[in-house]
């Protein structure tokens, strides 16, 4: 629903993009970097609304994915979408689809829990310099916190091997002055 709000903020969802998050796409962007979504998300759920919120077209997302098939009914072609999954964007999956939608190793990764890891150690194990990225959810009074004991989005096994593998790790309550773009920085 287009019009849904924020419980706590009362503001649309859509504005509720991490302010740092929408620096780093246009930045890159900017430089002539291509920019990907790799989500555990429905890519169905996510291709509609990535490009007005993120400026990423649909094509350039990847995520989780439901077997569909085509069938003609009433003499019309169409897609049906099966009660199985097809695809399932996390973990191991996510260098796999990377792999599969772009066809290279990416030169940069960023990720913020252990659904990630893969990704941070596949792109940064690759040839030449490269980047990987660990933001950590850290500020509960901004926005909504997790870390190693959480059950939703947990960081535990990716921020153990950060340093190890020579990952940056951001922490939002420390090193982001502003989290959302209608908040004032600190």
């Amino acid at each position: 629903m287009a019009s849904a709000r924020h419980p706590r903020f009362d503001r649309p969802f859509t504005e509720l993009v991490f302010q740092p998050m929408l620096e780093l796409l246009n930045y890159l962007r900017d430089n002539g970097f291509q920019t990907w979504i790799v989500s555990g998300g429905g890519i169905e759920f996510m291709r509609p609304w990535v490009f007005g919120v993120y400026g990423v077209p649909p094509e350039q997302v990847i995520g989780s994915s439901i077997r569909t098939r085509f069938e003609w009914r009433g003499g019309e072609p169409v897609l049906v979408r099966l009660p199985e999954m097809n695809f399932i964007d996390d973990k191991e999956g996510k260098p796999v689809a990377i792999n599969q939608h772009i066809g290279r190793r990416p030169i940069a990764a960023f990720g913020n829990s252990d659904g990630d890891s893969q990704m941070l150690q596949w792109t940064t194990a690759g040839d030449g310099r490269r980047l990987g990225v660990i933001v950590r959810h850290t500020d509960a009074e901004r926005e909504w916190a997790y870390d190693r004991e959480s059950h939703v989005g947990r960081l535990d096994q990716a921020l153990d091997e950060a340093a190890q593998r020579g990952w940056v790790v951001i922490d939002m309550k420390e090193d982001w002055g502003r989290i959302y773009g209608f908040e004032s920085s600190k």
